[in-house]
């Protein structure tokens, strides 16, 4: 059964996950260096992309939640 509306985790982690995967291609893009002297450094950028995916990954945990908790109440 599919769900009807997403959990409210999965909101509050994704969409920062994704705009940190936003940002952090941008930064890695060269957008950055005339913002702040340390967004310059690729690093900046890959600290984003990390965190981001890692926001992106953690979101997706209250969805397989909500999934089997619907799962369970069909059966």
């Amino acid at each position: 059964m599919a769900l009807k509306r997403l959990p409210a985790g999965a909101w509050l982690m994704g969409i920062p996950g994704l705009l940190c995967l936003l940002v952090g291609a941008l930064l890695l893009a060269g957008f950055g260096a005339d913002l702040h002297p340390l967004l310059q450094e690729s690093g900046a950028g890959l600290v984003l992309l990390v965190s981001g995916v890692a926001l992106v990954g953690s979101a997706a945990f209250p969805l397989v939640l909500a999934e089997l908790a619907a799962k369970d109440e069909v059966q």
